[in-house]
């Protein structure tokens, strides 16, 4: 049997610390998983309190950049770096630019993410507004995860070497037949992923408390972020059921299992109007399981078009209430939607085909890279 020939080797760069429970965990796991299924060398330099339970205060992250970036230039030269778009990967774009190596950035959002993220970033705004636009400009290609955000990027970028490769869900893992291991109030409806600002928790939590939620349904939040206090008092009146930080492996069961996955994201900071498609939303139709979305290019457009859930107007606690009882009270209809959504995501966005996509992408780079180490 002949050995499947390697497209050729890659250094990707995560510094923003993947860790279990999280979107963009799933997000670099599983193309890393998906590009070494396409025959390419992928190796991962990310910070090394990845795998801790507590982050590091400021230095001690500062010195996690810079010791995963160090091992990175004192590694053998891969022939592609693909950076996960960070302000402080600047020292290795520099270098790859310096040394002709070719380059990928991945854009998952705009600057105001770390702006929102990091409140005390915004002393010093234009600076580090400069270090990401340089790293967009010197960029190779740049790869935004949905259309409005790839018109922006070539805007900031200045050049039109611009991909669009959305994200997606593991098929596999996230499917209508998953097993639940934990014991849970049905019915239910979930929201899981980081607990930031942007993602509209609070809206999400007074919903709950009007008379238009039904009353037989609970909401089961997931994850973790700046939103958990207000997560944590919510779940102390019964209604707002809080599981914590919850593993990749364990999601599928608990999300195939309830009404509908919410998405209820919020305009903070103008970031919403440059596209969402969030993994939260592909994972749960993955699921069979319609989605809840607010009205913002991406997700919404996802669901209108495919009649796999429902939309809402964002910052607007009644109308996300009125969908969860809409949904619960037309079981027909929501196994409807369930399934149109489960047959899109096979179709167009597992995992598979994101990795499939930014494959060819980057043997397109490897063939017209000056050292002539391009390997087919």
């Amino acid at each position: 049997m002949a050995s499947k020939i390697t497209k050729g080797s890659i250094h990707y760069l995560c510094l923003q610390a993947p860790q279990a429970g999280q979107a963009f965990y799933a997000h670099v796991l599983e193309i890393i998983k998906g590009l070494e299924r396409c025959n390419w060398k992928v190796r991962l330099f990310e910070p090394s309190y990845t795998s801790s339970r507590k982050l590091p205060g400021a230095f001690g992250r500062l010195m996690g950049f810079l010791r995963a970036q160090w091992q990175l230039l004192h590694s053998p030269r891969p022939d592609i770096l693909y950076i996960r778009a960070h302000f402080a990967a600047w020292p290795s774009a520099l270098w790859a630019r310096l040394i002709g190596l070719p380059t990928v950035q991945e854009v998952n959002g705009p600057y105001e993410d770390l702006f929102i993220a990091w409140p005390w970033t915004q002393k010093m705004a234009k600076l580090f507004v400069w270090l990401m636009r340089s790293q967009l400009r010197w960029a190779s290609v740049v790869i935004a995860v949905t259309p409005q955000l790839a018109e922006w990027v070539r805007k900031e970028a200045g050049h039109d070497r611009i991909f669009v490769v959305t994200n997606g869900a593991n098929t596999n893992l996230f499917n209508p037949n998953a097993k639940v291991n934990t014991e849970l109030p049905y019915p239910y409806v979930v929201f899981f992923g980081a607990l930031a600002p942007w993602q509209g928790i609070r809206t999400l939590l007074e919903a709950v408390k009007t008379k238009y939620w039904p009353s037989d349904v609970r909401l089961v939040i997931m994850g973790d972020g700046a939103e958990r206090p207000h997560v944590e008092k919510a779940a102390s009146y019964g209604q707002v059921v809080y599981l914590g930080p919850v593993a990749y492996h364990e999601l599928p069961g608990i999300v195939a299992h309830s009404l509908a996955g919410l998405s209820p994201q919020n305009a903070l900071a103008g970031r919403s109007k440059k596209g969402l498609l969030p993994i939260k939303v592909f994972e749960t139709l993955a699921c069979g399981v319609p989605v809840i979305v607010t009205d913002w290019p991406g997700q919404a457009d996802l669901v209108r078009e495919n009649q796999c859930g429902l939309v809402v107007p964002p910052d607007d606690p009644k109308a996300i209430a009125e969908a969860v009882a809409y949904l619960y009270y037309h079981p027909e209809e929501r196994i409807m939607m369930g399934e149109k959504g489960r047959k899109l995501v096979e179709l167009e966005y597992s995992w598979d085909r994101c990795a499939q996509k930014t494959s060819e992408i980057l043997a397109m780079l490897v063939c017209k890279a000056p050292t002539g180490k391009g390997r087919e």
